[in-house]
């Protein structure tokens, strides 16, 4: 279905081209880091499993996730769920069927390591721990901190795109991408005023606090929102409800994957690995920085 690029220099007629096209393989491979974290959060919440029994191929012997496992949800949340995970799998397909890829990076993804991540956007120790695999908010609520940041990434990286083959598939990516972000926005919209047990703590205000905490890790100024906003910030300027996110003309975001760095290792330095990627990202943009720390 989709073209596979060469991975070096020797295989294009002229050094420009291989310039261009190694920069697309840059670019596409770089998304297999969160698309390796939806697919595994999303498997794991829906079926209790990941890739090693869904498509152990895709993990290029990979190791497993951290601390993953079935959450507690009613069948319908369930169900939206095995969706998104089951699109994350055809993403990775997608992706490796056009470049190289490299093997699953070590993924955290432990009541623990969501944890740290709430606390520190509320900076407090929430009691109890925030489990995302306690219930089914819980699990919406932990899901809004994933696709959204892939999305703005995808945004970021399109302009940047040479060859139409890379741009068709990043379209199509960034596609479903969004959609699952709209889906996750508006389920948790549907209650965005009814407080998160046991917190007394609005869903909303989790959505806010959320991304607050990715706008400061990004480092890039405001490019991320909640649920609910002050209407001068809404659609126009005329309304506080924000199902979904958007600049002044609400177009999307963009993010660099520098900043998606920072916001997924949790650290604000993109050097620095931590959260969800105890050992770092993969590929050669990841590693790059890894090199510097």
């Amino acid at each position: 279905m989709y073209a596979k690029f060469a991975s070096s220099r020797e295989a294009y007629p002229s050094p420009r081209i291989a310039q261009e096209f190694l920069v697309d393989v840059d670019l596409l491979e770089f998304p297999l880091n969160l698309e390796y974290l939806e697919a595994e959060f999303f498997l794991y919440g829906a079926y209790g499993y990941g890739l090693n029994k869904i498509a152990p191929n895709l993990t290029k012997g990979g190791p497993t996730p951290i601390g993953a496992k079935r959450g507690k949800m009613d069948n319908f949340i369930r169900d939206v769920i095995k969706q998104f995970a089951l699109q994350e799998v055809g993403h990775l397909r997608a992706i490796q069927s056009t470049v190289k890829g490299f093997p699953r990076p070590l993924l955290n993804l432990s009541p623990k390591s969501f944890a740290k991540v709430v606390d520190s956007a509320f900076e407090k120790q929430l009691v109890p721990s925030f489990d995302p695999y306690r219930s089914g908010v819980n699990f919406l609520l932990a899901s809004y901190l994933i696709p959204y940041v892939g999305l703005t990434g995808y945004v970021g990286a399109s302009p940047k795109l040479q060859d139409p083959k890379s741009k068709r598939l990043v379209a199509g990516l960034l596609g479903v991408e969004s959609g699952q972000d709209a889906v996750i926005r508006a389920l948790l919209y549907e209650h965005a005023h009814k407080k998160v047990k046991p917190y007394g703590i609005t869903v909303a205000e989790f959505t806010n606090r959320f991304s607050q905490l990715r706008n400061k890790l990004g480092n890039a100024g405001v490019k991320d929102e909640g649920l609910v906003v002050v209407e001068s910030e809404g659609a126009e300027g005329l309304i506080t409800g924000n199902v979904l996110a958007g600049d002044k003309y609400s177009v999307a975001f963009d993010r660099t994957l520098e900043e998606i760095l920072r916001i997924v290792y949790g650290s604000d330095d993109e050097h620095k690995p931590g959260v969800f990627y105890p050992k770092g990202a993969d590929g050669h943009i990841a590693k790059s920085h890894l090199l510097k720390a």
